[in-house]
């Protein structure tokens, strides 16, 4: 695995994608990395499928390595793992055809092993439980153990989500307090910024 993993960041140059490349991916905020840390200082990237902008296959995977590289870089030096959380507003099943999870899956596993330290699916529709069927025999077993199906109704999610976040500093969307949301032109002025930080 890390032979191909080499060999693709060779081919795909992933820290050569820049913010101004990728920038109409972004407008939605369909992925953007938050401004917020969990309570063990990991990065935290926000998902919202439900806004997706665009329908070219290479151009989304571009702007997701461009989420992942980025969550990296802003990892404090004792971490290697970031989080997703996930927030199914507006999400239908015909959002995210199954040659992208497919190869969104593809991506994450072999050419990003072992960063993410869990993923929060928050408020998941039931009709989403049978994309996850589909989607799940692609992902490793580990990973699969990672993914939290939370509930912002439900006792125990409320409970879990106040033992990873400052639900002070944790979006209103996710139950927390904070009413920090998405601007885009200010979150374009931090990539940028970003761009400029030296790699590993």
């Amino acid at each position: 695995m890390i032979k191909d993993t080499l060999t693709w960041r060779e081919h795909y140059k992933p820290r050569q994608v820049k913010w101004d490349e990728i920038a109409k991916e972004a407008e939605t905020g369909k992925i953007y990395r938050a401004n917020f840390r969990d309570k063990d200082g990991r990065t935290v990237l926000v998902m919202r499928p439900g806004v997706e902008n665009t329908s070219q296959l290479d151009g989304q995977i571009r702007y997701l390595v461009y989420c992942m590289e980025n969550a990296i870089i802003n990892l404090p030096p004792d971490q290697e793992q970031m989080v997703w959380l996930v927030d199914f507003e507006g999400w239908n099943m015909s959002m995210i055809p199954l040659r992208t999870a497919r190869e969104t899956a593809h991506v994450l596993q072999n050419h990003y092993p072992e960063r993410l330290a869990y993923a929060i699916l928050y408020n998941p529709p039931k009709v989403f439980e049978m994309f996850w069927n589909v989607v799940r025999p692609f992902l490793d077993p580990n990973t699969q153990k990672k993914v939290k199906f939370v509930y912002a109704k439900d006792g125990e999610s409320q409970k879990l989500m106040e033992s990873l976040f400052d639900l002070d500093k944790l979006e209103s969307a996710f139950g927390g307090r904070s009413a920090c949301r998405f601007d885009k032109d200010e979150y374009a002025t931090i990539m940028r910024e970003d761009d400029t930080k030296p790699t590993f």
